[in-house]
């Protein structure tokens, strides 16, 4: 036995080693690569549908949300990878390859774009005909299949998180890992700044189609190398799943039936669910249009509007630090939940107050608040997300909670462009069109601590344990 080894007396076994601080960041790269992915689609495609090429926001929102709106795929994806393990791994195969088909997606994604373009030119401007239909539903399609290989991935590396983590590290884990996912929004920023920097306003649509089809190479090329260095060997070394669950050697013990029995055996699990449903939509409504609005309020040109990211991600990033470390230990996750709502409601007044000032600096700064904002309140809710996840189906709740999650940032895309749209033809300015968006961004945060206040994680946890023995007596039977 190797001196590194330790010998673990309960399961007559080599005790697996704790997950080291480097790992942690190892494994952020992940997160990281997300982030900065979807600085590709909401940062960079949002701006150049709706302003550079002219396409009905409501439309951008719709094809931008669905990926979002495939994420009940998220708690299958979780059972599978509970269940099935893939290569060998329940986890490791499914983000790698999940990896894999989301970056060659995100760059079909701006192939089908152009064409819908060219298709709307040659119509004479934006009309459904034959051609426009056609390229519309294929984009969609594309970005449905994005949205799978999203699910798939993320589930699973979430899950991962879980299996190879313990009560006590946990935080840590968590901490280190969402960190990085706020560097990649910053790093993607840059990026996608550096890439499109040569643009100008009023810049052809040859040169625009050369800048962007680049940037969509070069960064989802990184991001499935981060997915594949982030993970490698980690679930090997680290993996305690085989040794918490009950169900790892009975792997059709808890079908997708059984999980969803589950996941609905307490009605914590609705008010849990209702809330992270209600906080996210409020939480990324502004999402489609703040490049937009920083291009036709503040006329930015869209490096500088795609660089804003860099103010969000940074007052995020260092939220996460202070809440993490000082907010949550001293007020508690349900307080700092609470509060992270307020103040989100209050930074988002804020952002469409600054319209009116016409003033980049002020627009500027209203993202970090946001950003810090944000921050109090993810940190809450994802350590509450992980309180409520059981070891025996880990990769199905991360399934449930993500679909929460990642359903409600989709409804939150098409909420922001529709709400924008009606703004314009209803409101005689734009700067009040977009602080429309903002203000119900505020109301709904409010609206989701009603929710927060009737969450109880003993009584969550309580039924789910029961309905989880309930599952495996009746197999048994």
């Amino acid at each position: 036995m190797a001196s590194s080894e330790a010998f673990d007396s309960r399961t007559n076994s080599v005790a697996v080693p704790r997950v080291n601080l480097l790992t942690m960041f190892r494994l952020g790269l992940f997160q990281m690569g997300l982030s900065m992915m979807s600085i590709l689609t909401l940062g960079v495609l949002n701006r150049v549908m709706i302003q550079e090429i002219a396409i009905p926001a409501t439309l951008v929102s719709l094809v931008l949300a669905l990926p979002a709106f495939v994420s009940p795929s998220r708690i299958w994806f979780g059972q599978i990878s509970d269940a099935k393990p893939m290569w060998g791994y329940h986890r490791t195969a499914y983000v790698w390859v999940g990896a894999a088909v989301f970056a060659i997606a995100a760059f079909l994604s701006v192939q089908v774009m152009w064409q819908l373009d060219f298709a709307a030119e040659a119509a004479g401007g934006w009309v459904w005909t034959t051609q426009t239909l056609g390229w519309t539903a294929l984009l969609c399609l594309v970005f449905a299949v994005y949205g799978l290989a999203i699910c798939a991935s993320g589930t699973a590396f979430a899950a991962l998180l879980v299996d190879i983590s313990e009560e006590d590290n946990r935080s840590k884990v968590v901490g280190v890992v969402w960190s990085m996912l706020m560097v990649g929004i910053i790093v993607g920023a840059i990026i996608s700044s550096s890439l499109l920097k040569q643009l100008t306003p009023g810049a052809s649509i040859a040169t625009l189609q050369a800048a962007v089809n680049k940037l969509f190479m070069v960064v989802p090329a990184i991001v499935f190398c981060f997915a594949i260095a982030a993970t490698l060997g980690v679930e090997k070394k680290y993996s305690l799943y085989s040794r918490r669950s009950q169900v790892v050697n009975r792997e059709d013990s808890i079908s997708l039936r059984n999980a969803w029995e589950i996941l609905t055996a307490s009605r914590q699990t609705g008010l849990f669910f209702t809330f992270l449903l209600v906080m996210t939509i409020s939480l990324f409504m502004q999402d489609p249009i703040v490049e937009p609005y920083a291009g036709q309020v503040f006329n930015m040109p869209l490096a500088e509007s795609t660089k804003l990211n860099v103010f969000y991600g940074t007052g995020i990033l260092i939220s996460y630090g202070v809440t993490g470390f000082v907010i949550v230990p001293r007020l508690g996750k349900r307080r700092t939940a609470k509060l992270g709502c307020i103040l989100v409601a209050c930074a988002s007044l804020l952002l469409g107050f600054s319209g009116f000032s016409a003033n980049p600096a002020f627009l500027k700064f209203g993202l970090v608040l946001f950003g810090l904002a944000t921050g109090f309140v993810t940190t809450a809710a994802i350590s509450l997300m992980l309180d409520l996840t059981a070891a025996e189906a880990a990769g199905t709740f991360i399934g449930a909670w993500g679909l929460a999650q990642a359903i409600s940032r989709g409804i939150a895309v098409v909420i922001g462009g529709t709400v924008l749209d009606i703004g314009r033809n209803l409101l005689p300015s734009l700067e009040l069109a977009y602080g429309l968006v903002f203000v119900l961004e505020a109301i709904g945060m409010l609206v989701s601590i009603w929710f927060l206040n009737r969450v109880n994680v003993t009584e969550f946890q309580t039924s789910t344990k029961q309905a989880i023995a309930s599952v495996l007596e009746s197999d048994l039977d």
